[in-house]
């Protein structure tokens, strides 16, 4: 039998759970985040046990004093790019002097890749995710994308494998440098012997379509392809200028489109009216000065929204799901709640989970207790590393503070 383990004295708990509300402060059905104040959860083994009111809690074999700070559940990425070499300083200093943004830098990273061992590849992935992880990161999808060839595609999803269930196949990144004259015969590779050898590895395929990289034919040739050998699309849509990428993504169910930065009225609507998640990354904009992404348009129309950090090399170096929430919170049209509703159950209902993203009986236990007597501080104190102690599959992961 497992070990119980109650965090008791949560100021403010955040279950994401609206039926699961105290009685008290927020009041049931007020926000989706389902406030308990004055709260304690029961973990065992890698699930929560109970949730409720501090002076309800059973007893349990240990106890740990939340000392009245708040706790959130993990937040889930559902979408980084952390596979990869090198960076590219170089590129973001030109492009804070003037330069604007294109997908083409890409290619300096896919050559970077290509070049380094597993061993470096294995040991930035896990970097990155352990960086993610200590600020409250518990659940992250992971791309490949920066090998374009059959083996090195092969390789770094192997390596994100090895890092997270949630392995998306990014094949069609970009054109790859070779096939830039016959950018076909790219796209026969990619839906041809590299999903071949990619797709035992993932759960996901996903494209980016965008002028410079894939148009809407190519990307549905893709994204079908993908779709036949079991793999859920997710598509990078709609990020650097209109285009087919969000009605393409609904149209064929994706889980997500993700950027959403450049929408019509059709897209804002075809999106309410699906499954598909929009998934908004305002740590492109932040890094490249770009527009960002409208959330209140999204929300108000009743699409879904997540929030990930994106973490590139290029476009946006961030692991940061804390800053996201205070960009989206301050330029995005977010309410603090809603910000932190998008990085957790949003970010859940991007990867189609059900386990993660909240704080109930039967889900997985992965939570933060916030050195903050509210989530709201996550918005209120920007930059501030406010993760005091991180639980994942109920075992804690980071030091105690």
């Amino acid at each position: 039998m497992a070990t119980a383990t109650a965090i008791t004295h949560i100021a403010s708990l955040v279950t994401n759970d609206p039926s699961l509300a105290s009685t008290v402060g927020a009041g049931p059905g007020t926000s989706p985040l389902g406030l308990i104040q004055d709260a304690a959860v029961v973990i065992e083994g890698d699930r929560v046990a109970w949730v409720g009111e501090t002076s309800q809690a059973p007893a349990t074999d240990n106890r740990i004093d939340a000392e009245g700070r708040a706790v959130i559940p993990g937040f889930v990425d559902s979408h980084s790019h952390v596979v990869f070499a090198g960076d590219r300083t170089e590129e973001f200093n030109a492009r804070m002097s003037g330069r604007a943004y294109t997908a083409g830098g890409i290619r300096t990273t896919v050559a970077a890749t290509r070049a380094a061992s597993n061993n470096v590849l294995h040991a930035n992935a896990g970097r990155y995710v352990h960086e993610a992880l200590r600020q409250g990161t518990t659940t992250m999808e992971i791309k490949s994308g920066y090998g374009l060839t059959v083996e090195d595609e092969a390789r770094t999803l192997g390596i994100a494998a090895a890092h997270t269930d949630e392995v998306t196949y990014l094949g069609a990144h970009i054109v790859a440098p070779e096939f830039a004259d016959d950018p076909a015969a790219y796209v026969d590779l990619v839906t041809g012997p590299m999903l071949d050898a990619c797709a035992p590895y993932a759960r996901w395929i996903d494209v980016f379509c965008e002028k410079g990289a894939f148009d809407g034919d190519q990307a549905r040739a893709v994204l079908t392809a993908g779709a036949a050998r079991g793999l859920t699309p997710r598509v990078h849509a709609n990020q650097l200028s209109y285009g087919p990428g969000v009605q393409l993504a609904v149209e064929l169910g994706a889980a997500s489109a993700d950027h959403c930065t450049h929408l019509t009225d059709a897209d804002v609507d075809a999106l309410a009216h699906s499954e598909t998640v929009a998934t908004l990354l305002p740590g492109a904009e932040f890094s490249t000065r770009a527009d960002y992404p409208d959330a209140r348009r999204l929300l108000a129309a009743g699409a879904t929204v997540a929030l990930s950090p994106d973490c590139n090399p290029g476009s946006s170096f961030t692991t940061s799901m804390a800053f996201c929430i205070a960009v989206a919170v301050r330029e995005m049209g977010m309410t603090p709640d809603e910000a932190l509703w998008s990085a957790t159950a949003g970010g859940a209902a991007a990867l189609r989970r059900t386990d993660v993203g909240r704080i109930a009986p039967g889900a997985r236990a992965d939570l933060v207790l916030l050195d903050a007597p509210s989530h709201v501080h996550l918005a209120y104190r920007p930059g501030v590393p406010l993760a005091a102690a991180v639980w994942r599959r109920g075992e804690l992961v980071t030091d105690l503070v």
